[in-house]
């Protein structure tokens, strides 16, 4: 029987600890755990840890850690995947996705055709909100180690991010199986409008090439799934 699995916000050890406020909120009102549950725990530091729930009140659970496990092996290949920003549910599955597929970073990208537009207070609750549906995907696909979630920002001040290899996904372009295995790997995806030629022609001055993933065009959604499930695939843990 597979164990309740849940981040936690804090670092772990053997021993007793006392849950934050939104763990304990979670086990205790929402999931109704008790006294006696057994439950695997991690902090995102790459291990596991297994216990059982000491005492479960309505504000705080205590939780007998007892068994420390190696998490879940990350993918030798190191993504970094910049999203071009989109609406609501959509950017939010790019992100859940992503995070199941290995990725190791995401940086959501403000280019000329992104319909979305944030301030600073908005910009941090999304945040916030994206740095939980990668935890909850964290939890449900086993990883132990959560991908870093960056603020939102311009696309010319991503494009110099550092990689072995560069891809901006373009329908015009020699396929990702041209390319030789990279350790580290930067993807760019634009948003539902797509990039401008002029954006695509700025990425290729900063290293990026253009690959395609077949004949068809993929919504901004879609694109992140195929493009890391085809990196990992070829270069990763598939």
């Amino acid at each position: 029987m597979r164990l309740s699995r849940f981040f936690i916000d804090a670092p772990l050890s053997l021993g007793q600890h006392a849950l934050p406020d939104a763990s304990a909120h979670y086990i205790s009102r929402v999931l109704r755990l008790s006294a006696g549950s057994a439950v695997q725990l991690f902090d995102g530091s790459g291990s596991e840890f297994r216990g059982e729930l000491l005492e479960v009140g309505k504000k705080s659970v205590t939780v007998e850690l007892h068994e420390r496990l190696t998490g879940m092996p990350e993918s030798p290949l190191q993504i970094h995947l910049g999203q071009g920003l989109s609406r609501g549910e959509r950017m939010d599955w790019a992100i859940q996705k992503a995070t199941e597929l290995g990725v190791t970073q995401i940086t959501p990208i403000i280019s000329e055709r992104c319909e979305v537009r944030l301030n600073d207070e908005r910009a941090d609750k999304r945040l916030a909100h994206w740095r939980q549906i990668a935890i909850s995907a964290c939890e449900q696909c086993g990883r132990s180690v959560l991908p870093v979630i960056h603020p939102p920002i311009s696309l010319r001040d991503w494009l110099p991010v550092e990689a072995d290899l560069k891809l901006v996904l373009h329908p015009v372009a020699a396929p990702l199986t041209s390319h030789a295995r990279p350790q580290t790997l930067a993807f760019l995806i634009g948003p539902e409008g797509g990039l401008s030629e002029s954006e695509v022609e700025q990425a290729a001055n900063q290293g990026f090439q253009p690959a395609r993933l077949g004949p068809r065009v993929l919504r901004t959604e879609t694109a992140p799934v195929v493009a890391l499930s085809v990196a990992q695939q070829l270069w990763g843990d598939f």
